[in-house]
């Protein structure tokens, strides 16, 4: 049994699309290369059990938290919070507690889903692009 409540609070901080994007578009309607929707897709596939923290020396909760930015940041519907989103998320991470990321990829290892640390990279860059522009 996972407490998923720390998770739940970082989701609570960002991990959504909460402006208006208009009613429901036809699939094709928006264009997104199929490398950047697959990329979104994987990431979407975490499920938050909490591998990858448990097997962090640092328990550092970045993969949880890249692979809710990255689904998001790589469709148009999450561009327009983009900069809000990685902040709050990051600040909550921060909050509760979780460690830094150290980049030992024991998390990418024991993610059951496989998802990637690439996705920590993105998380970094956007993280760090909406730190800039404040």
């Amino acid at each position: 049994m996972v407490n998923r409540g720390a998770f739940d609070k970082i989701l609570q901080a960002g991990g959504f699309v909460s402006v208006n994007t208009g009613g429901v578009p036809d699939g094709n309607a928006i264009p997104v290369a199929k490398e950047k929707a697959d990329e979104s897709m994987d990431a979407a596939s975490c499920i938050g059990c909490g591998a990858c923290v448990a097997t962090c020396k640092n328990s550092s909760a970045m993969l949880f938290v890249a692979s809710r930015v990255s689904s998001l940041a790589l469709l148009p519907q999450g561009k327009v919070e983009a900069a809000r989103r990685a902040k709050a998320m990051v600040a909550k991470m921060d909050e509760l507690g979780f460690g830094s990321c150290t980049n030992t990829q024991a998390c990418e290892a024991e993610c059951p889903k496989g998802i990637s640390i690439t996705h920590i990279a993105r998380l970094n860059r956007e993280y760090l692009c909406a730190k800039l522009k404040d």
